[in-house]
C-alpha cells in the first residue's frame, strides 16, 4: 500500500470533515467518494492499496465505509489520525440526524412522504454512480467482471446472509483460481 507521507491530524480531520459534509448515499457511495478524494485527488494511497483495503473492510461485519475511513486515517496519521477521520466523517451525519429528528414531527403527511420518497430516489442514483466508478477500477477485465456478475446473481437469488456469505466465498475462490492461473501463465 503506497502512500506519500504521514499527514497531520488536522489535515486528516479537514479531509474527512469535507467528506462527511458532502458524501451522500450510504456506505457504497462513501467508498466512491473516498476513492475520488483520497486516492485520485490527494494520492494518500494507490489504487491497488485502496482496493485491497476496501476488500478487507467489506469482508468484516459493519459498515465498510466507516472501517475504510478509519483505516485510511490510521495509515495516514496513526491512531490519532484514525480517531480524527472517524470523528470528522461521522459528526456531520450525526448532527443532521439529530436535527432531522427534532424537525420530523413538522413534516408529516403528504409533504413528509414526498420528501422521503425523493431522497430515496436520489440515494439510488448516488449509489449507482459510486458503484460504476469503483467497478471501472475493481473489474477492469472480463474475468473480474465475471466474478462481480456471479456475486450479484448469488446475492439476488439467495437473499439474506447466506447469499452474502456465499458470494464472498465463491468470489474469493474464483479470485484465487484466476490469480493462480495468471501467475502460472506469466511464469510459463
Amino acid at each position: 500500500m503506497q502512500r506519500d507521507h504521514r499527514g497531520t491530524v488536522g489535515e486528516i480531520f479537514i479531509a474527512f470533515l469535507k467528506l462527511g459534509l458532502t458524501s451522500f448515499g450510504g456506505p457504497i457511495a462513501h467508498l466512491g467518494y473516498f476513492r475520488d478524494e483520497l486516492v485520485i485527488r490527494r494520492r494518500w494511497i494507490d489504487e491497488k492499496g485502496y482496493a485491497d483495503l476496501v476488500a478487507l473492510c467489506q469482508f468484516l461485519p459493519g459498515p465498510a465505509s466507516s472501517q475504510t475511513g478509519f483505516a485510511l486515517g490510521l495509515l495516514r496519521g496513526g491512531p490519532m489520525g484514525a480517531a480524527a477521520a472517524w470523528l470528522a466523517f461521522t459528526l456531520p451525519s450525526a448532527l443532521a440526524l439529530f436535527l432531522f429528528a427534532l424537525g420530523a414531527a413538522h413534516f408529516g403527511g403528504p409533504i413528509g412522504s414526498g420528501i422521503l420518497t425523493g431522497l430515496k430516489i436520489v440515494a439510488v442514483a448516488i449509489v449507482a454512480q459510486a458503484v460504476w466508478g469503483m467497478a471501472k477500477t475493481l473489474c477492469p477485465d472480463r474475468p473480474r467482471a465475471g466474478i462481480a456478475l456471479a456475486a450479484l446473481l448469488i446475492v439476488i437469488l439467495m437473499a439474506g446472509p447466506a447469499g452474502q456469505v456465499g458470494a464472498i466465498l465463491i468470489g474469493g475462490l474464483a479470485g484465487y483460481w484466476l490469480c493462480r492461473m495468471a501467475s502460472e501463465a506469466g511464469g510459463a
